[in-house]
C-alpha cells in the first residue's frame, strides 16, 4: 500500500480516529461539523496541495466528521460500552 493511502490512527478513551491523508482534499467540512472543535488544519500539505486535517485530545469519537467527509478520508471507531 502506498504511503499516501495509509491511515494515521489516533486512539482515544472512547475509540479511535483514522485519517487517510491521501484521500483528504482539504474541503474543511469535518472541521466545520465537529461538535467538540477537535479537528484543525495540519501544517503539512496533502497530495492535492491542500492542508490535511489533524485531531486533538478533545475528540469524543462521535463520528460526525466521518459522516460529513465526502471523500471517505476519515474513519471513527467507537469502543464498546460496558
Amino acid at each position: 500500500m502506498s504511503a499516501e493511502l495509509r491511515g494515521i490512527t489516533q486512539e482515544y478513551e472512547k475509540g479511535s480516529f483514522t485519517l487517510f491523508p491521501g484521500l483528504c482534499k482539504g474541503c474543511g467540512l469535518c472541521i466545520a461539523k465537529c461538535p467538540s472543535e477537535a479537528i484543525s488544519w495540519s501544517d503539512v500539505l496533502g497530495i492535492y496541495g491542500t492542508p490535511a486535517v489533524v485531531t486533538n485530545d478533545k475528540c469524543i469519537t462521535c463520528g460526525v466528521c466521518e459522516l460529513s467527509c465526502p471523500e471517505c478520508a476519515i474513519t471513527v471507531v467507537r469502543k464498546n460500552r460496558k
